[in-house]
């Protein structure tokens, strides 16, 4: 709730949608061996499962195999069966469905934009060592385990600091009167953490206490007033550059494709 997430571009669609998308075009080329069926005279290209395997077997879960491409061209051809059928019943011509359609068509073209984006934008080994070099002066060398009790109004914590003064204990404290849904029923801890990874006002805070000290005084951010504990503190140890190398280079091309898509807004004439 706290954390500052980095924005990656919202348009990288899976070429799944395509799959997902009925076959309207009455598509009746190939050669026997371009296609995996033929539905009333239209052909069912290999392409197409080609396509389907490829999403679903990026993350490395499910494997390729024969199985999966039979389970694959049956679910097409179902697809082809029903979207025929929608066609004779005249529903290619009805307004919405021509709306979801240009729709799909936009997505898949961004998302065959993106794509072809990142593949001519890989970074280089220097840019991955600088970015992360960057990471690493940002995160410091230290992180921190801290609790806090959140509350909307001034007033609210000010009386979390009064009981607190009195001798309540801060996990009670936190339990009972924190709205932070993530940390409430722990006691309000939020965990090990760098203090770049909090919002300013939040890791100034924390950066003034000593190990077991509480703030003195609310701490207000955008999420409301906070009372900051400081249970520990120790070095941080960053994992090694390759271990981190995929999601630092998504971290790079994400920041690419978002300049590019400011540049082409940029660029566009939008009235």
């Amino acid at each position: 709730m706290l954390s500052k997430r980095i924005t990656l571009s919202a348009l990288i669609v899976a070429i799944a949608a395509l799959a997902a998308a009925p076959a309207f075009a009455q598509d009746k080329g190939g050669s026997k061996g371009d296609r995996v069926a033929t539905v009333n005279g239209v052909a069912i290209p290999k392409a197409r499962v080609d396509a389907v395997v490829k999403a679903q077997t990026q993350g490395g879960q499910v494997q390729d195999s024969p199985e999966l491409r039979a389970s694959v061209r049956d679910r097409l051809i179902t697809s082809e069966i029903i979207a025929q059928e929608a066609v004779k019943r005249g529903m290619a011509k009805n307004a919405d469905v021509q709306v979801q359609m240009d729709l799909a068509r936009q997505q898949v073209l961004a998302g065959a934009f993106v794509q072809d984006f990142l593949k001519r934008h890989q970074p280089s080994d220097a840019d991955i060592k600088r970015e992360y070099d960057t990471i690493k002066a940002q995160l410091g060398d230290k992180e921190y385990n801290v609790r806090h009790i959140l509350v909307d109004k001034v007033e609210e914590a000010n009386d979390a600091l009064a009981k607190l003064k009195k001798g309540d204990k801060f996990e009670d404290v936190a339990k009972a009167m924190s709205k932070d849904p993530g940390s409430k029923e722990k006691g309000g801890e939020l965990g090990w953490a760098a203090l770049s990874t909090y919002v300013k006002p939040f890791s100034d805070a924390v950066a003034k206490l000593k190990k077991g000290e509480y703030t003195t005084e609310p701490v207000q951010t955008q999420y409301g007033y906070h009372i900051i504990k400081l249970e520990d503190v120790r070095d941080l140890k960053l994992p090694a550059m390759d271990e981190v190398k995929p999601q630092i280079v998504q971290r790079i091309q994400g920041r690419l494709v978002d300049e590019e898509i400011k540049s082409l807004r940029d660029k566009a004439k939008v009235e």
